[in-house]
C-alpha cells in the first residue's frame, strides 16, 4: 500500500562496513538510493560511509538521530562479532538492547533449533524499535528514531527500502533540472547573477558546475519544482543582456561532462 506524499522529503543515507572503505567491495547503495528516492520525487540530503567501529558509529548515529530528516542505514545488523549497528543504535538513542519477540519468532520459524545460540542475536534490537519486513529471507530490519536499519546486502536492502518509501513516504512531483552551458566567461563574473537569482528563487536549488576538459564551460542552472521555468527564463535573459555565450544543456540533468 502506497502513501500519498504531500511534500518532498530529504533523506540521509549511511552505509556501514570496513569492506567498503578498504575497497574489498564497491558501494552500490548510493546510486541505488538516489534512484529509489528520486523517482518518488524525494531527495537525498546527505551520505555517510562509516567503518565497523562502535565509537564512530554511536557518535555519528547520535548526531544523526538529532536531525529532522529520515535516514536509511545499511549494514552491520547481523549476528557476527563485527556487526555493531544494533548495539550502537541503542546506545545512540539511550535505550537498552532487548530481545524483540516478533523478530525472535521469525528467526525461530526460519532456522528452528539452529537459531540458537548465534542467529537469535539478530532479534536483540533497541528497545522501542519496530520491524522492517525482509521479502528475501524474512530476517527483518528495524526502525528507530526515524532511522531505518537495513542489511548491507543490496538484494535485501533495496526492496526493503522500497517498502519503507511506499508505505511511509509515498510519491510527489519529481524535481526537474534545467541548465545552460556558458562558454568563454570566468565563473567569478557570474557570481553577482547567481546571488541575485538565488535570492529571487529560494525554493529552487541553484548550481554552477565548471568543466575544465577539452570543451571548457560552466553548467549553470536550477533544480526544483515550482518556478523553474521562470528562473531559467530570467537567467537566459541576463546572459543575453551581458552578451555571454551559452547553449542549452541536455534535458533533465543528463551530463556531457
Amino acid at each position: 500500500m502506497e502513501t500519498e506524499a504531500r511534500e518532498p522529503v530529504a533523506f540521509g543515507l549511511i552505509v556501514i562496513g570496513d569492506e567498503v572503505l578498504n575497497g574489498a567491495r564497491v558501494d552500490g547503495h548510493l546510486p541505488a538510493f538516489k534512484r529509489l528516492i528520486g523517482e518518488r520525487g524525494h531527495t537525498l540530503a546527505r551520505y555517510w560511509m562509516l567503518p565497523d567501529d562502535p565509537d564512530v558509529l554511536t557518535t555519528h548515529l547520535r548526531f544523526s538521530m538529532g536531525r529532522p530528516e529520515p535516514v536509511f542505514v545499511c549494514g552491520g545488523i547481523g549476528a557476527t562479532p563485527d556487526d555493531h549497528t544494533r548495539a550502537c543504535a541503542a546506545a545512540a538513542a539511550h535505550v537498552e538492547l532487548v530481545r524483540h519477540p516478533e523478530a525472535a519468532r521469525l528467526i525461530e520459524d526460519k532456522f528452528g533449533e539452529s537459531a540458537y545460540p548465534h542467529r537469535i542475536l539478530m532479534a536483540d534490537l533497541p528497545a522501542g524499535a519496530d520491524l522492517v519486513p525482509n521479502p528475501v529471507n524474512q530476517m527483518p530490519g528495524f526502525t528507530l528514531a526515524r532511522h531505518w536499519f537495513l542489511p548491507g546486502f543490496p538484494k535485501m536492502a533495496w526492496p526493503m527500502a522500497e517498502w519503507v518509501l511506499d508505505r511511509h513516504f509515498g510519491r510527489c512531483v519529481q524535481a526537474r533540472e534545467s541548465a545552460v552551458l556558458v562558454r568563454g566567461v570566468p565563473e567569478s563574473q557570474l557570481i553577482p547573477l547567481m546571488r541575485r537569482l538565488t535570492l529571487e528563487y529560494p525554493e529552487l536549488k541553484h548550481f554552477s558546475l565548471p568543466h575544465m576538459g577539452e570543451d571548457p564551460h560552466i553548467r549553470l542552472g536550477f533544480r526544483g519544482r515550482d518556478g523553474l521555468d521562470d528562473a531559467m527564463r530570467e537567467l537566459r535573459q541576463a546572459l543575453d543582456e551581458a552578451a555571454f555565450e551559452y547553449i542549452e544543456a541536455p534535458v533533465d540533468g543528463a551530463r556531457e561532462d
